[in-house]
């Protein structure tokens, strides 16, 4: 995204963001600007503030994938990987709240405790984030696997922004 190229098209009436390939990396319309919440994947806080840049006027808020256990994403230190490096996460979040004007959000999943969970959202909230969503599962766990509201409870009592379940 970070070399994508904010195109107007008249015909659909969207606003696309182009790769160098011309590939259609995002797309999005005036109509939704107010609706649709961009997600990243990043591990690197400079390149994530380029791209929220570059698609803010567009969206209603960015959101950081901080949970997506992929190996696709976990390769590049993005998504789950993130969640053992809590300083990334903080510089990343950082540079965002301050360098763009939506409000700037995160998905995370559960650490190995209760105690690394609240902490680390505690932790993620003095950032400026304005909520944190919580997948409620381990890195390792998907789907079938039963939902720890006991986490997502009690992340919900220790911090003062919005937790999404």
């Amino acid at each position: 995204m970070a070399q994508c190229q904010r195109i107007v098209n008249d015909v659909l009436e969207t606003v696309d963001f182009v790769a160098p390939d011309e590939r259609v990396m995002f797309r999005t319309c005036e109509r939704e600007k107010d609706r649709v919440i961009f997600q990243m994947g990043t591990a690197d806080p400079e390149r994530a503030l380029k791209v929220a840049r570059l698609v803010e006027k567009d969206v209603a808020a960015i959101d950081v994938n901080m949970g997506c256990p992929k190996e696709y994403s976990t390769k590049g230190g993005m998504g789950a990987a993130l969640l053992s490096d809590p300083d990334k996460i903080e510089a990343i979040l950082k540079q965002l709240v301050k360098g763009v004007s939506v409000p700037v959000t995160c998905k995370i999943r559960i650490l190995p405790s209760l105690e690394e969970t609240v902490n680390l959202v505690q932790r993620i909230e003095k950032t400026g984030v304005t909520a944190v969503a919580v997948h409620g599962r381990f890195k390792d766990e998907r789907p079938r696997h039963p939902v720890h509201c006991d986490y997502i409870q009690a992340v919900a009592q220790a911090v003062s922004i919005p937790v999404i379940a």
